[in-house]
């Protein structure tokens, strides 16, 4: 019987040699897609006082349009991504590959707000849609615009940062 166990356990030592868990080893995977300020921008009541300033990602170009947050898992408590479009157009979005809940607000050409879906629902296929031309889509974490009293009268300032 001795024999038989000493002959399993020198089958055994080069398996559990080749169980090498040398973490230096692993490539690195990417898990957390890190917010980028690219610029600010101002919610405004209709007078002009400022309601909120928040730090700004800006999604230009088809890819970055299309990826927008999905599979972000984290945005800052005062940041957004905003999706500058060349014209006013009816707007879709959708939280497909979404995690966070959103506020979605869509603005026209004149920076006036159009709508706001609030509190979207994370990972829904549901297509979210603008109530008429919208130039600009601000996504904002969900609960900001009843936090900063946003509404259909507010407007939006933005800038790039230099």
């Amino acid at each position: 019987m001795p024999r038989v166990a000493f002959f399993l356990l020198c089958l055994a030592l080069p398996l559990l040699g080749a169980c090498d868990t040398d973490d230096k080893k692993l490539p690195v995977i990417q898990t957390e897609i890190p917010f980028q300020k690219d610029g600010t921008l101002t919610f405004l009541r209709p007078d002009g006082t400022p309601l909120a300033t928040i730090d700004l990602e800006i999604a230009e170009g088809d890819s970055a349009q299309v990826r927008g947050l999905m599979q972000r898992r984290s945005l800052p408590p005062a940041g957004g991504m905003i999706f500058p479009y060349d014209e006013a157009a009816p707007r879709s979005f959708w939280m497909r590959n979404t995690p966070l809940p959103l506020d979605i607000i869509f603005v026209g050409a004149d920076s006036t707000v159009v709508n706001i879906a609030r509190r979207t629902r994370p990972f829904s296929e549901d297509m979210i849609s603008s109530d008429g031309p919208a130039q600009f889509v601000v996504e904002v974490r969900a609960g900001f615009a009843d936090r900063h009293g946003l509404s259909d009268s507010t407007r939006i300032r933005w800038q790039r940062l230099p």
